[in-house]
């Protein structure tokens, strides 16, 4: 296998969530709520993708169809070239013993009666690895010590109440690392840790890539994180990829108006500094009733009516590796410097 390989492929995914109202569903169309609506990248050996969007964007529920806690509505999610989308049984069980997640939140995604070696354990019970109970105890103690939990002895008959923030989400780290998977999930793995040690968790990631070649989703809605962490950064906004390429290029040169308003909004250790922020206007449309045409045009101060509230814009390649989802992306990548907002046209009845 070449450093380069692609080991997931994702085209064109979808998951739609239908709404049950009551006695009212026998009439009419279903209506679903288009979480992810036709997204596609790839993930190479050894590098991390980040996925930046507001919250409510389809960020987790994409996490969740890579690792297979949802089925796809649509599309294709290739591992090593196989469609893992309709893997059923044994297989999939084999799947997911390839593929790991670290939740959000430390305190809710470990058993509170389980101690940590029991934690970290359990992945190897349940898929039969390790042939004695001092082998798995061995595992488990190579897990904690890669997250950084040393002494790992110390820490083998510790309950999730007795460890801080931090160390509870090196526990979960270590619960995903014993198995050796071939790519992890990261759904906001530091958004509920104290500031001061997020580095620490966030360097032992890349860490970890760097050991392993492990490659990462690294999804959060904070784009500074996403540039520090990723080599690929995708942002998506309602169920959409609206722009993609390599992290500094989205953070110094974008081109999206939703994006240039996610960095504009990122605050800088300076006093003096002009911010020059991208006013956006309104709340994110219901993904139930999406705007037609453009779904960000109802809050972009760029948006021209009988163009942006009518096509949807493709997800095209503007320069090389840089994938934007505008129909002004080429006049906004030549004019990066000089754009000036439009009066953002109104939602028609």
């Amino acid at each position: 296998m070449s450093e380069n390989s692609v080991i997931l492929s994702v085209k064109d995914l979808k998951k739609y969530f239908e709404l049950h109202v009551g006695m009212f569903k026998f009439w009419g169309e279903p209506i679903y709520v288009k979480a992810v609506d036709g997204i596609s990248f790839d993930i190479k050996k050894g590098e991390i993708l980040g996925l930046v969007g507001e919250s409510g964007c389809g960020k987790t529920t994409t996490g969740r169809l890579l690792t297979r806690l949802e089925d796809p509505t649509a599309g294709s999610i290739l591992f090593h070239g196989q469609d893992i989308a309709k893997l059923k049984g044994k297989e999939l069980k084999e799947y997911r013993r390839n593929v790991q997640m670290i939740f959000q939140d430390p305190y809710e995604s470990l058993n509170p009666r389980f101690t940590v070696q029991k934690t970290v354990m359990e992945p190897l019970i349940i898929h039969g690895i390790g042939e004695t109970y001092d082998e798995k105890v061995e595992m488990v103690i190579k897990a904690l010590e890669d997250a950084e939990l040393k002494p790992a002895e110390e820490y083998l008959d510790r309950y999730p109440h007795e460890l801080s923030g931090g160390q509870r989400q090196r526990v979960a780290i270590a619960r995903a690392l014993v198995l050796r998977p071939q790519f992890i999930v990261a759904d906001e793995p530091v958004s509920m840790l104290d500031v001061s040690i997020r580095a620490g968790v966030m360097n032992l990631m890349l860490d970890l890539r760097d050991k392993y070649g492990i490659p990462f989703l690294f999804i959060t809605h904070d784009i500074a994180v996403s540039r520090y962490m990723a080599d690929k950064m995708a942002v998506m906004y309602l169920g959409k990829i609206v722009e993609m390429s390599d992290s500094d290029t989205v953070v110094f040169h974008p081109v999206h108006p939703y994006t240039r308003a996610l960095i504009s909004a990122v605050p800088v250790p300076d006093p003096d500094h002009k911010h020059g922020r991208i006013q956006i206007k309104g709340e994110i449309p219901s993904p139930i009733n999406l705007p037609p045409g453009c779904r960000f045009w109802p809050r972009c101060p760029y948006a021209q009516k009988g163009i942006c509230d009518v096509k949807e814009p493709p997800l095209v390649e503007v320069e090389p590796g840089h994938f934007v989802a505008c129909h002004f992306a080429e006049k906004f990548l030549e004019e990066e410097a000089s754009m000036e907002p439009t009066e953002n046209i109104k939602e028609t009845a």
